[in-house]
């Protein structure tokens, strides 16, 4: 028998309700009120928030996202936590995604195009009569069978959401790319659900932007910084891509015309292996390093980080004590091939 909670948003007095079976993040994007959530599965820790009444079940999830100390603090994984009492949630709202329905869409692939040895380029198209609506930044989850899921990002600019640009990385074991990888072929059949994720460049802001990305977490970024310069925003922005070696640096000659046609744009790439054969001349090291040595002083900038959560995880710390602000830091941590084993539609 499902009991429902009433749960409370303390920030702004809005009311929601959940079955006890449903997670808060779930319930709230379900009522018409997104929250800040990246991965959906314990991992980010995007969804992190602060409990003032009422008690929950935390549910599974992972120990860099919500350490045991935040836990006996009040503080929660809303993308995970369950209700078992009407609660009260310290958690702000992101308006800038209000209208944007999430939905269940077929697709059609269009191309494919290797875009280094473990990287490959698909474009996606809808049926002529649907439209899909999303912010740059955001991303979707191919719906595979048994419920399961694989999570990407757009890394096109929204436009009329007819085409989706996905950079799929070959993951050792991974079910999903390695079908993509041998199998998948053009014109074949696809569903995804989305968007999702609260990822995006927030354009109220007027401070100047770094941007960090690991590997295909090029990927998000690709697609904010394409909406940014074709809206002619005057903010600095640097962008700093980190891979092992100069092959994995899948479209650095498009990263390097980006910092050639505008002086608000910087680019700087960082290999951490680079190859004898790759003659770099450029940043070595770890891509978080590259950042606090250009920049000691991050007080007054935001950051946008997208790649693999060890990179995540560092540049937080290492941010933090560089003095960036922790509502001013956005991420958007890549968990490969975590199976989601629910569809659910909040929509």
């Amino acid at each position: 028998m499902t009991t429902t909670h009433n749960i409370t948003l303390r920030n702004s007095d809005k009311q929601f309700e959940a079955g006890n079976e449903d997670t808060v993040l779930d319930a709230a994007l379900r009522a018409g009120f997104v929250l800040p959530y990246s991965c959906r599965t314990g991992s980010c820790g995007t969804c992190k928030a602060f409990v003032a009444s009422g008690q929950v079940d935390y549910g599974v999830y992972q120990q860099q996202a919500l350490s045991d100390a935040e836990r006996g603090q009040g503080f929660a994984l809303l993308c995970r936590a369950k209700p078992r009492s009407d609660l009260v949630v310290e958690a702000r709202e992101v308006v800038a995604v209000e209208g944007i329905d999430i939905k269940i869409l077929p697709c059609r692939v269009a191309k494919m195009e290797l875009l280094s040895p473990d990287v490959m380029g698909l474009q996606l198209t809808l049926p002529k009569n649907q439209s899909f609506k999303y912010l740059p930044g955001q991303y979707i989850d191919i719906l595979l069978r048994g419920g399961r899921r694989r999570s990407f990002s757009v890394a096109n600019v929204a436009g009329h959401g007819s085409v989706l640009d996905l950079h799929i990385r070959r993951v050792p074991g991974g079910e999903f790319t390695n079908h993509v990888f041998t199998e998948l072929k053009q014109r074949d059949l696809l569903r995804f659900q989305g968007p999702f994720g609260t990822f995006f460049l927030r354009e109220d802001a007027t401070g100047p932007v770094i941007f960090m990305a690991g590997g295909t977490g090029f990927a998000p970024l690709k697609a904010i910084i394409e909406h940014a310069l074709a809206a002619n925003v005057s903010r600095p922005m640097h962008l700093f891509w980190g891979a092992r070696a100069r092959r994995d640096l899948y479209m650095l000659e498009l990263a390097e015309s980006w910092a050639q046609a505008g002086d608000q744009f910087r680019f700087t790439p960082v290999l951490s292996e680079p190859l004898a054969h790759d003659q770099w001349q450029g940043e070595t090291g770890l891509v978080h390093h590259a950042v606090t040595g250009t920049y000691p002083d991050l007080s007054a900038f935001e950051v946008y980080t997208s790649g693999p959560p060890p990179m995540i995880e560092a540049g937080k710390s290492s941010f933090a004590r560089c003095g960036l602000p922790l509502d001013r830091l956005y991420f958007d941590s890549f968990e490969f091939a975590n199976d989601r084993t629910q569809v659910e539609n909040p929509a």
